[in-house]
């Protein structure tokens, strides 16, 4: 699902993504509930309303922004930079406080502020959102901190797993499913107990957080812990990865059982000029901006019918938009990423109708196209 974190998927309308066969996005309770606060969405008649999407809508829960103010986002902790809270010292917008039981003291990083999220706020201003799914409150922690802190962390979380539920259950919207999270950081017993417990609590459906390796390797194998935990043959909820959405981490992620999985990769990389094509060796994208496509009459990808590639538009003139700061670049670089990855997860719901999943995941690890 596409991120719609500020009630937008950026550069995009509504309509573009859902034709692009996109039945979901997800938007930011972080940056909403501070601007433009909840309470004006609501009486706007809700997120649905207020950003025209008639599809359905998820709410994370602001837990990721708890991580990234407090500890770096995850590629501050795979370049090893120092946490953002332990920066300086000095008090200034877009930093945790304190992390506590009763919830998160943090300054608002546009006026500097002081907030406190709690749980049940989390759940309250995803109620006002109305979305039809709401993700609880929770600590992402990152890979590097030690195991000790780790275990304190993924226990709160799941006291804030109850009192999410509980506040859902006298107040919230009837028709708003609740998705528990598993945390448990890179420390296999505490993430196969965090997946009992979420599993346990009765939530809708079950998502994977937290940053979960410094690699490829330790993420694939930290998911599959949890997975293993939540596969039996009655449990029939369904599971997230939160944040993942690589294209090599979306066939991994399907093989071990992830059923849905958000990102800001596509329509990110799209702005910065990146577009995405059968090419492993090259992480599966090309940089349009770079000097050797001034004179190509190439498209941005051979055969591709997005909208972006129907135009008919060649690498070279893309590049010049680019270059020139021009905004239709952006969108058209956005819209194929999104339809790349739109054919990418209908093979492999194909595959996995038809049985053929470890076949179709291989050949498109090997660069056959998806086709939708």
């Amino acid at each position: 699902m596409p991120l719609a974190t500020k009630a937008t998927v950026k550069g995009l309308e509504p309509r573009e993504v859902s034709e692009l066969g996109y039945d979901m996005v997800l938007g930011n309770t972080y940056h909403l509930f501070l601007h433009p606060g909840h309470e004006l969405i609501a009486r706007f008649g809700g997120l649905h309303r207020f950003m025209g999407w008639d599809r359905p809508i998820v709410t994370d829960s602001g837990g990721f922004q708890v991580f990234s103010m407090g500890h770096g986002m995850v590629a501050d902790e795979i370049k090893a930079r120092p946490p953002r809270a332990a920066m300086g010292g000095q008090e200034r917008a877009g930093k945790v406080l304190a992390i506590e039981e009763d919830g998160v003291r943090f300054r608002s990083h546009l006026d500097g502020s002081e907030k406190l999220l709690r749980p049940e706020t989390s759940m309250e201003v995803q109620a006002a959102l109305g979305s039809d799914l709401a993700l609880v409150f929770d600590e992402c922690t990152p890979f590097h901190v030690d195991r000790e802190y780790t275990a304190r962390s993924t226990q709160r979380t799941h006291r804030w797993l109850d009192r999410c539920l509980r506040w859902h259950a006298d107040h919230g919207p009837p028709d708003q499913l609740v998705y528990g999270i598993v945390q448990g950081g890179v420390h296999e017993d505490l993430r196969v107990a965090s997946a009992r417990a979420v599993a346990a609590s009765g939530c809708d459906g079950i998502a994977i957080g937290g940053s979960l390796g410094a690699d490829k390797e330790e993420i694939y194998r930290v998911t599959g812990w949890a997975t293993a935990v939540l596969g039996g043959r009655d449990e029939l909820r369904p599971r997230h990865l939160l944040g993942i959405g690589e294209v090599d981490d979306l066939i991994a992620g399907v093989e071990l059982g992830i059923d849905t999985f958000d990102c800001a990769m596509p329509t990110r990389l799209g702005r910065h000029g990146m577009a995405l094509v059968p090419d492993p060796e090259h992480r599966w994208r090309v940089d349009l901006g770079a000097a050797r496509w001034r004179d190509s009459h190439e498209p941005i990808m051979e055969g591709c019918p997005c909208p972006a590639c129907a135009a008919g538009h060649p690498r070279g003139y893309l590049r010049y938009l680019l270059k020139s700061r021009e905004l239709t670049a952006l969108r058209l670089l956005s819209i194929h990423n999104l339809a790349f990855l739109s054919r990418l997860m209908a093979d492999l719901r194909h595959a996995i109708a038809a049985g053929t999943l470890a076949e179709t995941a291989r050949a498109l690890r090997n660069g056959v196209a998806p086709q939708g």
